[in-house]
């Protein structure tokens, strides 16, 4: 994806915060969700962040206040937009997308005319509650961090680590979408079959190993027809953008019955989301070659091209951090566990969706994939407890002399992510925040 006018890395807004060189949403990124004023009836719309506001898109649209968005490809992104939900606007591909972030990014830049028109269509985002940004029909979540699988393969099967067909594959499973929620919501803690260690019968009952993932989630924007298949240097096309996504894991659920079948009980009970997504667009200058080590196998022709090579890795740093309840009761901020890179995967989002669709499987607009529990080569890079603790067996320690094998109830878990290129702004993800709660045990369960 080319790069353009709107990732000048000089560009300044007339939102004040929105120049805060700490800000998520500068005016280079201007990412898309889904929104309404906090406690109000108000239907729920498309915006877009601005530093600390939202740009009503419905509200703009009504206004008039976007006159180059009447007419073209940019006027039938601008009504898509102010939908509750981007469904359709994904639709629409990446060309009338990027002539409304064009609009946009004019509009809200320093000295626009459009200034005092806009204005009253911002919202300010404590004042707004977000919802799923989109309708989404599939949900597949990959596995792509060798350095993830690799630990958690040690834990699981000592001898056999990582099964050959890792290299050669990009591994994945389909989730579930009705458990999907967006940052904020609380997270059940799930009940289900597990083994004891020592039992020769497995009991029914609250997850005592439940644990956070750190993934990125990728939205399909254009999709393709059953039976067709999306080529790899196509898959870009078909990508709207990312967000930030936590798939939780219930680690005693999952081992008792991951095999033969793989993930079902011990993952599906919540996935957490970011309510904002960053567009491909906006991405475009953190592009960075993607390699693969010399002595490993090179993917089959459908997987590699020159031009995954040249751009096929984001450079996106991604970190967890930790809320305990004592944390809040002593006002003490969260504590990051751990930092990572996206740019480490082993596999590729082009490469996750021309594998997805190579044997004619439709993708269509609003659908997920989450990248998979995202870990770099060092041991505190780790993007799951499971791996922090060594699958419990190493309790990690926390400033205020709490210890964590897994999640208690009441702890917060927090995803962040940015982007930074010198000469370019630094781009955020905004959080995906979700709380422990205590699971509903019935008496008859068990």
């Amino acid at each position: 994806m080319d790069l353009n006018e709107t990732h000048d890395g000089g560009l300044r807004s007339w939102v004040p915060d929105a120049n805060d060189a700490a800000t998520d949403f500068p005016v280079q990124n201007l990412p898309f969700g889904i929104f309404r004023r906090r406690g109000s009836s108000e239907s729920w719309r498309g915006g877009v962040a601005i530093g600390g506001q939202v740009l009503d898109l419905a509200a703009a649209a009504a206004s008039c206040a976007l006159p180059a968005a009447r007419t073209g490809p940019a006027a039938a992104a601008l009504a898509c937009a102010g939908q509750p939900v981007l469904n359709d606007l994904m639709g629409l591909g990446a060309a009338p997308l990027g002539a409304l972030r064009l609009i946009l990014s004019r509009a809200l830049r320093m000295g626009a005319p459009q200034q005092s028109a806009l204005q009253a269509c911002l919202v300010r985002q404590d004042d707004a509650e977000m919802a799923l940004p989109a309708r989404i029909g599939d949900y597949t979540d990959f596995y792509t961090s060798l350095h993830h699988a690799t630990r958690v393969g040690k834990l699981m099967r000592p001898d056999n680590p990582l099964l050959p067909n890792y290299k050669w594959v990009p591994i994945g499973y389909h989730g579930r979408c009705s458990s999907i929620v967006v940052s904020g919501e609380g997270v059940r803690r799930p009940q289900g079959q597990r083994m004891p260690p020592g039992s020769e019968a497995p009991v029914v009952g609250p997850s005592e190993r439940l644990d956070y993932e750190l993934e990125l989630g990728v939205f399909i924007g254009r999709g393709n027809e059953l039976g067709s298949s999306i080529a790899l240097d196509d898959a870009q096309a078909h990508v709207f953008g990312l967000c930030l996504l936590n798939d939780w894991s219930a680690r005693d659920l999952q081992a008792w019955e991951y095999q033969p079948l793989g993930p079902f009980l011990g993952k599906n009970f919540a996935t957490t989301i970011s309510p904002w997504i960053v567009t491909s667009e906006a991405l475009a200058p953190y592009r960075v070659p993607w390699t693969r080590p010399a002595g490993d196998p090179q993917p089959l022709p459908y997987l590699q091209s020159q031009q995954l090579r040249e751009s096929g890795a984001l450079d996106i740093e991604l970190a967890v951090y930790i809320e305990t309840q004592r944390m809040r009761a002593a006002n003490v901020q969260p504590h990051r566990l751990s930092l990572s890179n996206f740019r480490d995967c082993y596999w590729s989002v082009a490469q996750m969706i021309a594998h997805h669709s190579v044997n004619g499987c439709n993708l269509r607009p609003g659908d997920l994939l989450g990248t998979g529990t995202q870990s770099g080569p060092a041991p505190a890079q780790a993007g799951s407890l499971l791996e922090l603790s060594q699958g419990g067996r190493q309790p990690l320690t926390l400033p205020n002399g709490e210890q964590r094998r897994f999640l208690d109830d009441g702890d917060v878990i927090i995803l962040r992510a940015a982007c930074r290129r010198e000469g370019y702004a630094r781009l955020g993800f905004g959080e995906a925040r979700g709380r422990i709660e205590p699971a509903r045990w019935q008496a008859d369960a068990g």
